[in-house]
């Protein structure tokens, strides 16, 4: 467990920032945050033996029968949260889950990115990321079961008096800067009420906890505001959908292992290794990068999202982007994945989006020729020319892929792979049943 010095040094930093109670945070399988708060009283006895909780009622954790779990904080993830009052204090920290042997949980999502990190290191590299949020601030207007409003005008980069929003993206990173986010630039995306944060790369564990610390921040600020934000992939019909792109590259003993100076995209032999790898597996790997059945209705031509298994530099239909080099910024030289959206739970995705990486490094895959074409223009004569398959067209399609790949099953662990596969089943069964308005419009007279 902490050692007494990391104890003595968090608490003393807490008894400088005036906490009073503490947020101690996980996520289930499917992503959601859960939370126990304690008063900071009972912090020493938390960081020394855990804080034990009933498995069975979290989604994808234990059975009835196996029901004691145990969450120890990590001390590297405190932060503030600055939307409490000063009166009563409030401070965050990231768990990871034991058994009551005292072993790490394998279903753990952040055990799972912690195992596949490892696997990397054993072979001499640091996975670092660098994600981009989209998400849509709504106002609700008192009429939840009302399709939500966007609450201004704006557009792609836009900036007017009657764009209410840049208020909120202020707030949102002031806030994420205080949790110790760095946040690189924010701005209007294309869609109405839709908006853009990037946060600065880290090795991916730190930025799996950042997606994390943001989604529950960006909320909790837009609450403040009287506006709901929803990181639901294609919240409305025919506008943009919200993407998570995410920046990718591994590091060794300090340098870029994706650079090569004299490439014509300088990109390393272990980069297109890695890039085939996540090209062999993206039917699989979307079930985890994408993983509702919301996702597949932004994962369609012509919204700038990818729908196509291919890569290219100047393609933003493209499923893999690769970013302009400029000189002196070899560091910077990386792969983008754009099928990732908001909703996947960052560890599960980054452990997924690693572990098929890897496996074209291991195995040296060799990926097709890039595409700099509008993919979206093709015809299935030419898509057949070229060898460009689809994505799932939807998450049964997705969840088939993932329960065949030996490879990402392995990286989830028996036992997290069982569990997320139960659980978005479920899910994909529950959705084929529905009744939409859809349906009634279409077919209730004509039929």
């Amino acid at each position: 467990m902490n050692d007494q010095h990391t104890r003595r040094e968090l608490a003393a930093r807490m008894a400088a920032d005036g906490v009073q109670f503490v947020s101690l945070q996980f996520t289930d399988i499917p992503g959601t945050v859960k939370n126990v708060t304690i008063p900071v009283q009972r912090l020493d006895e938390a960081l020394e033996r855990g804080v034990w909780f009933d498995g069975s009622s979290i989604e994808g954790f234990a059975r009835i029968y196996e029901t004691d779990m145990m969450l120890l904080p990590d001390p590297a993830t405190y932060c503030i949260v600055p939307w409490e009052p000063d009166s009563c204090r409030v401070a965050r920290l990231l768990c990871d889950i034991y058994t009551p042997q005292g072993e790490l949980f394998a279903g753990d999502p952040r055990h799972i990115l912690k195992r596949a990190l490892a696997q990397a290191e054993a072979l001499g590299f640091q996975f670092n990321i660098g994600p981009e949020f989209e998400f849509f601030l709504f106002r609700m207007d008192g009429h939840p079961h009302i399709q939500p409003v966007p609450h201004d005008v704006g557009s792609y980069f836009d900036f007017s008096p009657r764009d209410t929003a840049a208020r909120v993206r202020q707030d949102i990173s002031a806030t994420l800067e205080g949790m110790g986010i760095q946040v690189e630039k924010v701005h209007h995306e294309v869609a109405a009420g839709q908006h853009e944060i990037d946060i600065h790369y880290a090795d991916a564990l730190t930025s799996a906890d950042h997606v994390i610390t943001a989604k529950y921040a960006i909320r909790a600020v837009a609450q403040l505001h009287g506006l709901c934000a929803t990181f639901m992939p294609k919240p409305v019909f025919g506008i943009n959908g919200s993407g998570m792109h995410t920046h990718q590259s591994l590091f060794a003993q300090g340098h870029n292992a994706f650079f090569a100076a004299d490439d014509p995209y300088h990109l390393s032999p272990t980069a297109y290794q890695f890039i085939a790898g996540q090209l062999v597996h993206a039917a699989s790997l979307a079930a985890l990068v994408a993983p509702t059945v919301n996702s597949y209705k932004r994962l369609v031509p012509g919204y700038e999202a990818p729908a196509y298994i291919c890569w290219g530099q100047v393609n933003r239909s493209a499923l893999i982007r690769i970013p302009r080099y400029s000189p002196g910024w070899e560091q910077a030289v990386r792969a983008e994945l754009r099928c990732p959206d908001p909703s996947c739970n960052p560890y599960l995705a980054f452990a997924g989006m690693l572990a098929a990486g890897l496996d074209g490094i291991r195995r040296q895959l060799t990926p097709p020729a890039p595409v700099e074409e509008n993919v979206y223009d093709f015809d299935d004569r030419r898509l057949h020319e070229l060898h460009i398959d689809t994505l799932p067209r939807n998450l049964g399609e997705a969840l088939e892929a993932l329960a065949a790949d030996s490879v990402l099953g392995e990286a989830l662990g028996p036992q997290a792979a069982d569990r997320y596969l139960e659980a978005k089943w479920r899910e994909w069964r529950e959705y084929s049943i529905q009744v939409t308005e859809w349906e009634r419009e279409r077919y209730l007279e004509t039929s």
